[in-house]
Protein backbone atom coordinates (compact mmCIF):
# COMPACT_ATOMS: atom_id res chain seq x y z
CA UNK A 1 0.00 0.00 0.00
CA UNK A 2 2.64 2.64 0.97
CA UNK A 3 4.14 1.59 -2.79
CA UNK A 4 0.91 2.42 -4.69
CA UNK A 5 0.73 5.79 -2.72
CA UNK A 6 4.05 6.86 -3.61
CA UNK A 7 3.81 5.68 -6.94
CA UNK A 8 0.96 8.00 -7.24
CA UNK A 9 2.51 10.74 -5.42
CA UNK A 10 5.55 10.21 -7.92
CA UNK A 11 3.41 10.79 -11.20
CA UNK A 12 1.89 13.88 -9.67
CA UNK A 13 4.89 15.51 -9.14
CA UNK A 14 5.92 14.27 -12.77
CA UNK A 15 1.98 15.69 -14.06
CA UNK A 16 3.33 19.01 -12.25
CA UNK A 17 6.44 19.43 -13.58
CA UNK A 18 5.71 18.49 -17.19
CA UNK A 19 2.56 20.97 -16.99
CA UNK A 20 5.07 23.89 -15.58
CA UNK A 21 7.23 23.29 -18.01
CA UNK A 22 4.68 23.32 -20.72
CA UNK A 23 3.72 26.87 -19.28
CA UNK A 24 7.42 28.15 -19.24
CA UNK A 25 7.50 27.66 -23.12
CA UNK A 26 7.57 31.07 -25.37
CA UNK A 27 5.20 30.97 -27.94
CA UNK A 28 6.13 31.25 -31.03
CA UNK A 29 5.56 34.45 -33.04
CA UNK A 30 3.53 34.93 -36.01
CA UNK A 31 5.77 38.09 -37.31
CA UNK A 32 8.89 38.91 -36.47
CA UNK A 33 9.40 43.19 -36.81
CA UNK A 34 13.08 43.64 -37.87
CA UNK A 35 13.93 47.84 -37.14
CA UNK A 36 17.47 48.93 -38.05
CA UNK A 37 17.97 52.15 -37.54
CA UNK A 38 21.18 53.87 -39.16
CA UNK A 39 23.24 55.44 -37.04
CA UNK A 40 21.36 54.24 -33.77
CA UNK A 41 23.64 55.01 -30.66
CA UNK A 42 22.78 53.83 -26.79
CA UNK A 43 23.74 57.14 -25.27
CA UNK A 44 21.97 59.70 -27.38
CA UNK A 45 19.26 57.15 -26.98
CA UNK A 46 19.39 57.84 -23.20
CA UNK A 47 20.20 61.28 -23.24
CA UNK A 48 17.45 62.16 -25.28
CA UNK A 49 14.69 59.53 -22.95
CA UNK A 50 12.90 62.16 -21.37
CA UNK A 51 11.63 63.74 -24.55
CA UNK A 52 10.56 60.72 -25.81
CA UNK A 53 6.52 60.06 -26.02
CA UNK A 54 5.40 56.79 -23.76
CA UNK A 55 4.12 54.60 -27.60
CA UNK A 56 7.90 54.87 -28.96
CA UNK A 57 11.42 54.34 -27.91
CA UNK A 58 10.69 55.12 -24.56
CA UNK A 59 8.32 52.11 -24.59
CA UNK A 60 10.82 49.78 -25.72
CA UNK A 61 13.58 51.01 -23.75
CA UNK A 62 11.42 50.37 -20.76
CA UNK A 63 9.21 47.15 -21.20
CA UNK A 64 11.97 45.05 -23.75
CA UNK A 65 15.29 43.33 -22.86
CA UNK A 66 17.59 46.20 -23.83
CA UNK A 67 21.56 45.13 -24.62
CA UNK A 68 22.83 48.32 -24.70
CA UNK A 69 26.37 47.74 -25.42
CA UNK A 70 26.51 45.90 -29.01
CA UNK A 71 29.01 46.14 -31.75
CA UNK A 72 30.41 43.81 -34.79
CA UNK A 73 32.50 42.14 -34.88
CA UNK A 74 34.53 43.09 -38.05
CA UNK A 75 36.12 46.58 -39.52
CA UNK A 76 35.55 48.41 -41.30
CA UNK A 77 31.65 48.50 -40.93
CA UNK A 78 29.66 49.81 -43.04
CA UNK A 79 25.72 49.94 -44.22
CA UNK A 80 25.92 47.27 -46.44
CA UNK A 81 27.94 44.49 -44.59
CA UNK A 82 25.95 45.35 -41.14
CA UNK A 83 23.09 45.03 -42.73
CA UNK A 84 24.10 41.34 -44.60
CA UNK A 85 25.34 40.51 -41.08
CA UNK A 86 22.05 41.42 -39.30
CA UNK A 87 20.73 39.06 -41.52
CA UNK A 88 22.88 35.97 -41.53
CA UNK A 89 24.96 35.83 -38.23
CA UNK A 90 28.03 35.42 -39.54
CA UNK A 91 30.59 37.86 -40.89
CA UNK A 92 32.17 39.64 -44.49
CA UNK A 93 34.39 36.67 -44.46
CA UNK A 94 31.44 34.55 -44.70
CA UNK A 95 29.00 35.81 -46.16
CA UNK A 96 30.75 38.16 -48.86
CA UNK A 97 28.97 41.53 -48.57
CA UNK A 98 32.27 44.00 -47.47
CA UNK A 99 30.72 47.10 -48.67
CA UNK A 100 28.40 48.85 -50.35
CA UNK A 101 31.05 48.64 -53.48
CA UNK A 102 34.03 46.18 -54.17
CA UNK A 103 36.56 46.24 -57.05
CA UNK A 104 36.23 44.05 -59.48
CA UNK A 105 39.79 42.57 -60.45
CA UNK A 106 38.39 41.82 -64.11
CA UNK A 107 37.72 45.37 -65.11
CA UNK A 108 39.79 46.92 -62.30
CA UNK A 109 36.59 49.40 -61.73
CA UNK A 110 34.22 49.66 -58.51
CA UNK A 111 31.02 47.25 -58.62
CA UNK A 112 27.85 48.20 -56.70
CA UNK A 113 27.39 45.02 -54.39
CA UNK A 114 24.01 44.90 -55.47
CA UNK A 115 24.73 44.52 -59.58
CA UNK A 116 22.85 41.84 -61.41
CA UNK A 117 23.00 41.38 -65.29
CA UNK A 118 20.10 39.95 -65.27
CA UNK A 119 17.64 42.31 -62.76
CA UNK A 120 20.34 45.30 -62.53
CA UNK A 121 19.60 44.71 -58.35
CA UNK A 122 19.28 41.88 -56.47
CA UNK A 123 20.84 39.97 -53.22
CA UNK A 124 22.71 38.03 -55.04
CA UNK A 125 25.88 38.22 -53.77
CA UNK A 126 25.39 37.07 -50.38
CA UNK A 127 27.07 34.03 -50.43
CA UNK A 128 25.15 32.41 -47.35
CA UNK A 129 21.59 32.01 -45.98
CA UNK A 130 19.76 34.70 -44.18
CA UNK A 131 17.28 34.71 -41.78
CA UNK A 132 14.08 35.18 -44.43
CA UNK A 133 15.60 32.37 -46.45
CA UNK A 134 15.60 30.14 -43.15
CA UNK A 135 12.25 31.07 -42.51
CA UNK A 136 11.07 30.31 -46.26
CA UNK A 137 12.83 26.88 -46.11
CA UNK A 138 10.87 26.14 -43.14
CA UNK A 139 7.87 27.27 -43.54
CA UNK A 140 7.83 25.87 -47.28
CA UNK A 141 7.61 28.86 -48.74
CA UNK A 142 4.28 29.89 -46.85
CA UNK A 143 5.74 32.24 -44.39
CA UNK A 144 6.40 35.87 -45.82
CA UNK A 145 9.20 38.22 -45.54
CA UNK A 146 9.06 42.06 -47.03
CA UNK A 147 11.60 44.59 -46.28
CA UNK A 148 11.35 48.50 -46.15
CA UNK A 149 13.77 50.75 -46.17
CA UNK A 150 16.01 54.69 -46.94
CA UNK A 151 18.26 52.55 -49.16
CA UNK A 152 18.80 49.88 -52.08
CA UNK A 153 21.44 47.95 -50.01
CA UNK A 154 19.51 47.89 -46.64
CA UNK A 155 16.14 46.66 -48.50
CA UNK A 156 17.70 43.94 -50.47
CA UNK A 157 19.72 42.68 -47.91
CA UNK A 158 18.00 42.48 -45.26
CA UNK A 159 15.47 40.11 -47.30
CA UNK A 160 17.80 38.03 -48.54
CA UNK A 161 17.56 35.90 -51.59
CA UNK A 162 14.09 33.93 -51.13
CA UNK A 163 11.85 37.05 -50.04
CA UNK A 164 8.44 38.05 -51.11
CA UNK A 165 9.44 41.87 -51.92
CA UNK A 166 11.85 44.63 -51.35
CA UNK A 167 11.39 48.19 -51.78
CA UNK A 168 13.27 51.79 -50.83
CA UNK A 169 13.28 55.83 -51.62
CA UNK A 170 15.57 56.76 -54.51
CA UNK A 171 15.07 60.10 -55.51
CA UNK A 172 11.89 60.89 -54.15
CA UNK A 173 10.14 57.44 -55.62
CA UNK A 174 9.57 54.16 -54.35
CA UNK A 175 11.49 51.93 -55.68
CA UNK A 176 12.24 48.05 -56.32
CA UNK A 177 13.49 45.55 -58.63
CA UNK A 178 12.32 42.60 -60.78
CA UNK A 179 14.07 40.31 -58.82
CA UNK A 180 11.05 40.72 -56.30
CA UNK A 181 8.30 42.82 -58.30
CA UNK A 182 8.24 40.39 -61.00
CA UNK A 183 6.00 37.70 -59.33
CA UNK A 184 4.11 41.04 -56.86
CA UNK A 185 2.00 42.69 -58.71
CA UNK A 186 0.88 44.68 -55.95
CA UNK A 187 4.48 45.94 -54.27
CA UNK A 188 4.80 46.72 -58.06
CA UNK A 189 1.76 48.90 -57.89
CA UNK A 190 2.67 50.20 -54.61
CA UNK A 191 6.06 51.65 -56.17
CA UNK A 192 3.84 52.81 -59.17
CA UNK A 193 1.31 54.92 -57.05
CA UNK A 194 2.39 55.66 -53.48
CA UNK A 195 4.87 58.58 -53.35
CA UNK A 196 7.11 58.87 -49.69
CA UNK A 197 6.46 61.77 -47.35
CA UNK A 198 8.97 64.29 -46.97
CA UNK A 199 9.90 62.29 -43.57
CA UNK A 200 11.82 59.45 -44.83
CA UNK A 201 11.29 57.48 -41.51
CA UNK A 202 7.56 58.04 -41.30
CA UNK A 203 7.05 56.73 -45.05
CA UNK A 204 9.35 53.92 -44.28
CA UNK A 205 6.75 52.96 -41.36
CA UNK A 206 3.84 53.63 -43.79
CA UNK A 207 5.32 51.30 -46.44
CA UNK A 208 5.73 48.78 -43.82
CA UNK A 209 2.17 48.66 -42.53
CA UNK A 210 0.55 48.93 -46.03
CA UNK A 211 2.58 45.95 -46.46
CA UNK A 212 1.14 43.93 -43.19
CA UNK A 213 -2.15 44.12 -44.51
CA UNK A 214 -1.58 44.08 -48.01
CA UNK A 215 -0.09 40.46 -47.58
CA UNK A 216 -1.69 39.47 -44.25
CA UNK A 217 1.16 39.23 -42.51
CA UNK A 218 1.00 37.29 -39.22
CA UNK A 219 -2.65 36.32 -39.73
CA UNK A 220 -2.36 32.78 -39.83
CA UNK A 221 -0.23 29.53 -38.45
CA UNK A 222 3.02 30.37 -40.63
CA UNK A 223 5.88 32.81 -39.32
CA UNK A 224 6.19 35.81 -41.04
CA UNK A 225 9.01 38.76 -41.14
CA UNK A 226 8.89 42.17 -41.71
CA UNK A 227 12.30 44.07 -41.89
CA UNK A 228 11.97 48.13 -41.27
CA UNK A 229 15.13 50.36 -41.74
CA UNK A 230 14.99 53.40 -40.63
CA UNK A 231 17.35 56.47 -39.75
CA UNK A 232 18.64 58.94 -37.31
CA UNK A 233 21.13 62.14 -37.37
CA UNK A 234 23.17 62.73 -34.17
CA UNK A 235 20.67 65.67 -33.14
CA UNK A 236 17.43 65.52 -30.78
CA UNK A 237 15.19 66.50 -33.34
CA UNK A 238 16.27 63.58 -35.72
CA UNK A 239 15.66 60.78 -32.74
CA UNK A 240 12.05 62.53 -31.93
CA UNK A 241 11.24 62.13 -35.71
CA UNK A 242 12.88 58.52 -34.85
CA UNK A 243 10.49 57.87 -31.88
CA UNK A 244 7.16 58.93 -33.55
CA UNK A 245 7.99 56.66 -36.35
CA UNK A 246 8.82 53.70 -34.06
CA UNK A 247 5.55 54.39 -31.94
CA UNK A 248 3.45 54.71 -35.24
CA UNK A 249 4.97 51.17 -36.11
CA UNK A 250 4.40 49.73 -32.60
CA UNK A 251 0.66 51.15 -32.43
CA UNK A 252 -0.29 50.26 -35.60
CA UNK A 253 1.10 46.85 -34.85
CA UNK A 254 -0.29 46.57 -31.81
CA UNK A 255 -4.17 47.72 -33.46
CA UNK A 256 -3.70 44.92 -35.60
CA UNK A 257 -2.65 41.67 -34.20
CA UNK A 258 -2.58 40.69 -31.01
CA UNK A 259 0.24 41.56 -28.65
CA UNK A 260 1.37 38.00 -28.00
CA UNK A 261 1.98 36.95 -31.87
CA UNK A 262 4.61 39.65 -32.72
CA UNK A 263 8.18 40.03 -31.73
CA UNK A 264 9.98 43.09 -31.99
CA UNK A 265 13.94 43.78 -32.37
CA UNK A 266 15.63 47.14 -32.82
CA UNK A 267 18.62 47.64 -33.28
CA UNK A 268 21.10 49.52 -35.29
CA UNK A 269 23.89 49.96 -37.26
CA UNK A 270 27.42 51.24 -36.10
CA UNK A 271 27.63 53.75 -38.73
CA UNK A 272 28.47 57.20 -38.34
CA UNK A 273 28.35 60.13 -40.77
CA UNK A 274 30.99 62.75 -38.81
CA UNK A 275 32.71 65.68 -40.29
CA UNK A 276 36.35 64.07 -41.02
CA UNK A 277 37.49 67.36 -42.31
CA UNK A 278 36.97 69.52 -39.24
CA UNK A 279 38.09 66.69 -36.74
CA UNK A 280 41.26 66.43 -38.88
CA UNK A 281 42.27 70.38 -37.87
CA UNK A 282 40.98 70.05 -34.31
CA UNK A 283 43.71 67.40 -34.02
CA UNK A 284 46.24 69.96 -35.51
CA UNK A 285 44.48 72.98 -33.14
CA UNK A 286 44.62 70.71 -30.05
CA UNK A 287 48.27 68.96 -30.89
CA UNK A 288 46.65 66.11 -31.02
CA UNK A 289 49.17 63.52 -33.01
CA UNK A 290 47.75 63.51 -36.93
CA UNK A 291 49.47 63.38 -40.53
CA UNK A 292 47.94 62.80 -43.85
CA UNK A 293 48.41 58.93 -45.74
CA UNK A 294 48.23 58.91 -48.77
CA UNK A 295 47.44 55.39 -50.48
CA UNK A 296 47.99 56.38 -54.04
CA UNK A 297 51.59 58.34 -53.57
CA UNK A 298 51.95 54.77 -51.29
CA UNK A 299 50.88 52.35 -54.04
CA UNK A 300 53.22 54.12 -56.58
CA UNK A 301 56.42 53.99 -54.21
CA UNK A 302 55.21 50.20 -53.55
CA UNK A 303 55.87 49.20 -57.40
CA UNK A 304 58.94 51.03 -57.44
CA UNK A 305 60.39 49.00 -54.31
CA UNK A 306 59.41 45.91 -56.17
CA UNK A 307 60.61 46.87 -59.34
CA UNK A 308 64.12 47.41 -57.76
CA UNK A 309 63.84 43.69 -56.61
CA UNK A 310 62.43 41.88 -59.32
CA UNK A 311 62.55 44.31 -62.39
CA UNK A 312 60.77 47.68 -63.23
CA UNK A 313 57.08 46.54 -63.74
CA UNK A 314 53.75 47.65 -62.70
CA UNK A 315 53.23 45.03 -59.70
CA UNK A 316 50.52 47.19 -57.41
CA UNK A 317 47.54 47.01 -60.85
CA UNK A 318 45.36 49.74 -58.51
CA UNK A 319 43.81 50.43 -55.34
CA UNK A 320 40.89 50.70 -53.02
CA UNK A 321 40.22 52.36 -50.09
CA UNK A 322 43.05 50.48 -47.94
CA UNK A 323 43.37 47.77 -50.20
CA UNK A 324 46.07 47.47 -52.64
CA UNK A 325 45.65 45.01 -55.79
CA UNK A 326 48.56 43.03 -56.83
CA UNK A 327 48.70 41.98 -60.80
CA UNK A 328 49.35 37.56 -60.55
CA UNK A 329 49.08 37.71 -63.81
CA UNK A 330 52.49 39.39 -63.90
CA UNK A 331 53.55 37.42 -60.92
CA UNK A 332 52.63 34.25 -63.07
CA UNK A 333 54.87 35.56 -66.14
CA UNK A 334 57.72 36.32 -63.90
CA UNK A 335 57.27 33.04 -62.17
CA UNK A 336 57.61 34.92 -58.29
CA UNK A 337 55.63 33.89 -56.11
CA UNK A 338 52.67 35.44 -54.35
CA UNK A 339 53.81 34.62 -50.74
CA UNK A 340 57.56 36.05 -50.98
CA UNK A 341 56.14 39.50 -52.83
CA UNK A 342 53.54 39.87 -50.03
CA UNK A 343 56.17 39.42 -47.86
CA UNK A 344 58.35 42.21 -49.21
CA UNK A 345 55.75 44.58 -49.79
CA UNK A 346 54.16 44.17 -45.72
CA UNK A 347 57.81 44.72 -44.79
CA UNK A 348 58.03 47.41 -46.65
CA UNK A 349 54.61 49.27 -46.26
CA UNK A 350 55.28 49.07 -42.38
CA UNK A 351 57.73 51.63 -42.77
CA UNK A 352 56.00 54.06 -44.02
CA UNK A 353 54.68 56.90 -41.90
CA UNK A 354 51.26 56.46 -40.28
CA UNK A 355 50.97 53.03 -40.98
CA UNK A 356 49.78 51.31 -38.13
CA UNK A 357 49.62 47.66 -39.53
CA UNK A 358 49.57 45.96 -42.98
CA UNK A 359 47.84 42.63 -43.61
CA UNK A 360 48.30 40.71 -46.22
CA UNK A 361 45.54 37.84 -48.03
CA UNK A 362 47.25 35.23 -47.30
CA UNK A 363 47.81 36.28 -43.41
CA UNK A 364 44.12 36.45 -43.25
CA UNK A 365 43.27 33.25 -45.09
CA UNK A 366 45.15 31.18 -42.61
CA UNK A 367 45.83 32.88 -39.68
CA UNK A 368 43.80 32.05 -35.93
CA UNK A 369 44.77 34.81 -34.13
CA UNK A 370 42.80 37.15 -32.00
CA UNK A 371 44.67 39.71 -32.73
CA UNK A 372 43.85 39.80 -36.39
CA UNK A 373 40.27 38.73 -35.57
CA UNK A 374 38.36 42.20 -36.54
CA UNK A 375 40.60 42.52 -39.52
CA UNK A 376 40.00 39.02 -40.70
CA UNK A 377 35.94 38.60 -40.41
CA UNK A 378 35.81 42.04 -42.85
CA UNK A 379 37.98 39.91 -45.34
CA UNK A 380 36.36 38.25 -48.26
CA UNK A 381 39.12 36.42 -50.63
CA UNK A 382 36.46 37.48 -53.71
CA UNK A 383 35.92 40.96 -52.85
CA UNK A 384 38.88 42.14 -51.09
CA UNK A 385 42.40 43.23 -52.40
CA UNK A 386 46.36 41.50 -51.44
CA UNK A 387 47.20 43.71 -49.19
CA UNK A 388 45.37 46.09 -46.50
CA UNK A 389 46.78 48.81 -44.40
CA UNK A 390 45.51 49.79 -41.21
CA UNK A 391 46.45 53.90 -40.58
CA UNK A 392 47.25 55.32 -37.05
CA UNK A 393 44.40 56.90 -35.27
CA UNK A 394 43.97 60.08 -36.00
CA UNK A 395 45.69 59.78 -39.21
CA UNK A 396 44.15 61.45 -42.51
CA UNK A 397 43.34 58.44 -44.95
CA UNK A 398 44.00 60.14 -48.23
CA UNK A 399 42.55 58.72 -52.05
CA UNK A 400 43.46 61.34 -54.51
CA UNK A 401 42.00 59.08 -57.28
CA UNK A 402 38.58 58.60 -55.73
CA UNK A 403 38.03 62.31 -54.30
CA UNK A 404 37.66 60.10 -51.03
CA UNK A 405 38.96 61.09 -47.18
CA UNK A 406 38.32 59.94 -43.78
CA UNK A 407 40.07 60.13 -40.02
CA UNK A 408 41.27 57.03 -38.96
CA UNK A 409 39.46 56.43 -35.23
CA UNK A 410 39.70 52.49 -33.38
CA UNK A 411 36.77 53.64 -30.95
CA UNK A 412 33.66 51.72 -31.00
CA UNK A 413 30.39 54.10 -30.34
CA UNK A 414 28.01 51.25 -28.84
CA UNK A 415 24.40 50.72 -30.29
CA UNK A 416 21.49 48.96 -28.28
CA UNK A 417 19.67 45.47 -29.47
CA UNK A 418 16.46 45.28 -28.05
CA UNK A 419 13.91 42.17 -27.84
CA UNK A 420 10.24 43.32 -27.33
CA UNK A 421 7.45 41.07 -26.63
CA UNK A 422 5.19 39.94 -23.59
CA UNK A 423 7.00 36.68 -22.85
CA UNK A 424 10.49 38.38 -22.95
CA UNK A 425 11.04 39.70 -19.03
CA UNK A 426 11.74 43.73 -19.38
CA UNK A 427 16.01 43.84 -18.23
CA UNK A 428 19.04 46.20 -19.29
CA UNK A 429 22.15 44.05 -19.75
CA UNK A 430 25.45 45.72 -19.95
CA UNK A 431 27.58 43.03 -20.82
CA UNK A 432 28.99 43.26 -23.94
CA UNK A 433 27.77 41.60 -27.06
CA UNK A 434 27.94 41.29 -31.16
CA UNK A 435 24.92 42.08 -33.67
CA UNK A 436 25.43 38.49 -35.62
CA UNK A 437 23.79 37.16 -32.22
CA UNK A 438 20.50 38.80 -33.51
CA UNK A 439 19.95 36.14 -36.25
CA UNK A 440 20.37 33.02 -34.10
CA UNK A 441 18.09 34.26 -31.13
CA UNK A 442 15.12 35.46 -33.71
CA UNK A 443 15.68 31.68 -35.56
CA UNK A 444 15.38 30.07 -31.75
CA UNK A 445 12.18 32.31 -31.05
CA UNK A 446 10.45 31.01 -34.35
CA UNK A 447 11.56 27.67 -34.16
CA UNK A 448 13.48 27.42 -37.03
CA UNK A 449 17.34 26.71 -37.94
CA UNK A 450 19.75 29.92 -37.93
CA UNK A 451 21.39 30.44 -41.22
CA UNK A 452 23.98 28.49 -42.57
CA UNK A 453 26.75 30.60 -41.74
CA UNK A 454 25.88 31.46 -38.56
CA UNK A 455 28.20 29.69 -35.65
CA UNK A 456 27.49 32.24 -32.66
CA UNK A 457 24.65 31.33 -29.97
CA UNK A 458 21.54 33.11 -29.00
CA UNK A 459 21.22 35.46 -26.46
CA UNK A 460 18.24 33.71 -24.58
Amino acid sequence: MRNRYLYITLLSVIALTTESAAQSVAPTPRLVVNIQVEQLRTDLLEDFLPAFSDDGLRRLLSEGLVYTNASFDFKPVDLASATATLATGTCPFYHGITGTEWLDRETLRPQSILADAEYKLSPEAIAVSTLGDELKIATNGRGKVYAFATSAECAILSAGHAADGAAWIHKGTWTSTPYFTKQNLWLANFCHDYIPDADVNMSVAKAALYCLSQAAMGEDDNPDMLYVTLTAQPDIDSYLSLDQSVGYILGAIDGHLPRERVLFVLTGTDTTEEEEDKKNVSNERFRIPTGKFNVNRTANLLNMYLGGLYGAASYVETCFHNQLFLNHKLLEKKNLNLSEVLGASQAFLLQISGVRNVYTSLQLLTSDSRHVEQIRNGFNIDRCGDILIDILPGWQFVDEEAHTNYTSRTGVIPFPIIFYAPHIAAQRVATAVTADHIAPTVARSLRIRAPNACSVRPLF
